[in-house]
């Protein structure tokens, strides 16, 4: 799961750059969460830009059907939080989620807590780069790369109402999903 930022209205960064900015720029904030084996969108969100990350994982969620298993959630640290670990929980997935820089561990005694407590404590033992590739955390790059597809589309949105930048996104992630579903570049790593 991941989220970025789309333009819909407000002057160019040249027009600002160079003759100051007239109002306020405004943008939507996108979140997405994306099948790692199939590469397909199977969730998104958008939202205004005064919401954060963390509110939108419980709404991602839910749009992939109970019946649907998730194995795992990839997220950054905006998501470390007592609810989103729990949402996670919920579905019976793991969380990946690297605890925040300034992290303290949690008093409580839920499972949730206790889980990233020991997170905590194997992060300063072994260091955020060796955790990073033994949880596998850099599958959360796929995200990412979904994201820059996405924004390959149009990085702003061309409607002016929200519901209808709610169905141009739509309308992207179903063609993204087309695209993906005849057929993805097979990578792999050149040492």
């Amino acid at each position: 799961m991941d989220s970025t930022g789309l333009k819909f209205l407000g002057e160019g960064e040249w027009k600002c750059k160079k003759h100051g900015s007239e109002y306020r720029r405004q943008w939507r904030k996108l979140h997405i969460a994306i099948e790692a084996e199939t590469l397909q969108i199977r969730a998104v969100q958008l939202t205004t830009n005064n919401v954060s990350d963390s509110q939108v994982l419980e709404d991602l969620l839910s749009q992939v059907p109970l019946d649907e298993r998730i194995d795992s959630v990839y997220t950054d640290g905006a998501y470390d939080t007592k609810h989103c670990r729990q949402v996670i929980l919920n579905r019976d997935a793991h969380a990946v989620i690297p605890p925040r820089k300034n992290a303290k561990p949690w008093k409580d005694q839920q499972v949730r807590s206790i889980e990233r407590n020991e997170l905590l404590k194997t992060v300063k033992l072994l260091g955020r780069s060796l955790w990073k590739k033994w949880s596998g955390y850099h599958r959360r790059s796929l995200v990412e790369t979904k994201m820059h597809c996405i924004k390959l589309l149009g990085d702003k949105l061309t409607a002016r109402s929200f519901p209808s930048q709610v169905n141009e996104i739509h309308a992207r992630v179903a063609v993204l999903n087309k695209f993906t579903e005849l057929g993805r570049p097979h990578t792999q790593v050149v040492t």
